[in-house]
């Protein structure tokens, strides 16, 4: 499989297929995060369709290591985004055999999350398990400016 993840502002995909987004290409930010889409692209391949797959995406710190704002009940971090969702790419009539099929997805995130600035992070994705090294989104967050003494 194939996939590209690319941030946006927002992003909606439509019932044929087609996916819509504003603000698209982004790469830095400010904290706390303002609302932002992720549009998700897979080119499934055609003896991958019309099968059921997982896809999974985390909110990763720079080290790798998950970002985590918030504890559950008992004291265990939680993360700040995990995405886990079933999808299959089905083959449409007429389309010839061997030709690998799109599916389209928007995630929207709300805003609001503390992070650190000068710090990069990025969204990974995974299939069946499987982590590329390419299909993530990676941003960094606006450092602050430079303080002058009064």
């Amino acid at each position: 499989m194939k996939a590209s993840l690319i941030l946006a502002d927002a992003a909606q995909a439509d019932p044929r297929g087609k996916l819509h987004a504003l603000g698209l290409g982004w790469s830095v930010t400010s904290t706390p995060t303002p609302p932002m889409g992720l549009v998700v692209l897979v080119d499934c391949p055609w003896d991958q369709t019309n099968v059921k797959h997982q896809m999974t995406i985390d909110l990763v710190d720079a080290d790798g290591h998950p970002v985590t704002l918030q504890t559950d009940a008992f004291g265990n971090p939680l993360p700040a985004v995990h995405i886990e969702a079933d999808f299959e790419v089905g083959r449409p009539p007429g389309i010839p055999a061997g030709t690998p099929q799109r599916q389209v997805l928007d995630i929207n995130i709300g805003p609001g999350f503390p992070l650190t600035p000068g710090q990069k992070y990025e969204f990974r994705l995974s299939i069946d398990g499987e982590p590329m090294e390419n299909w993530q989104a990676t941003f960094l967050i606006r450092p602050n400016p430079p303080s002058f003494p009064a």
